[in-house]
């Protein structure tokens, strides 16, 4: 997946300052979270995955590489309150490749939403087009991520090409 997606590209591009809360959701082998970690590096991140081999890989990686700042958070994003996080109480959430695996899209975004500070940002980075990993029927149309999002009151501040093989699309609530 590293292939596919340049991390810190995408994360040079986002509002960031090093002592903001942030979370990766889904995070499997983190490497969102670990970036993300290094960036806000007097600030939190959380880390929150439904599969604990995940987080468990992830926390030997963060300890191998000295990381202190990131939270492990073992949740399920698709239910309500899943994360466990306090309303309004981060500034940046990432949402990459996890949609379209997902039955309730609508959750994790309202899960975001409910989570982020106002003026916070969401970026969601999801597949843009079938592959050997993703079949079409599992993409999911950023036109609905779009949809929900305002329905939540979340305004779109950008969209781009995340990637030959990614969309990313930009809230701020």
């Amino acid at each position: 997946m590293a292939d596919f997606l340049k991390v810190d590209e995408i994360l040079n591009d986002l509002n960031l300052e090093e002592d903001m809360a942030g979370a990766e959701f889904g995070c499997g082998a983190g490497m969102f979270a670990i970036a993300l970690a290094r960036k806000l590096n007097k600030g939190r991140v959380y880390a929150l995955d439904i599969q604990e081999e995940k987080l468990s890989a992830l926390k030997g990686k963060i300890t191998l590489e000295k990381i202190t700042n990131v939270s492990l958070i073992l949740c399920d994003l698709e239910d309500v309150k899943g994360s466990t996080l306090k309303n309004d109480s981060l500034d940046i959430i990432l949402i990459p490749n996890v949609l379209f695996q997902s039955e309730n899209k609508n959750v994790i975004i309202k899960e975001a939403e409910r989570i982020l500070k106002s003026g916070g940002q969401l970026l969601v980075i999801d597949w843009l087009r079938p592959n050997p990993f993703v079949p079409q029927q599992s993409l999911v149309n950023p036109d609905a991520i779009k949809e929900t999002a305002k329905n939540l009151g979340l305004s779109l501040k950008k969209e781009f090409a995340a990637g030959d093989y990614h969309y990313g699309l930009l809230f701020v609530k």
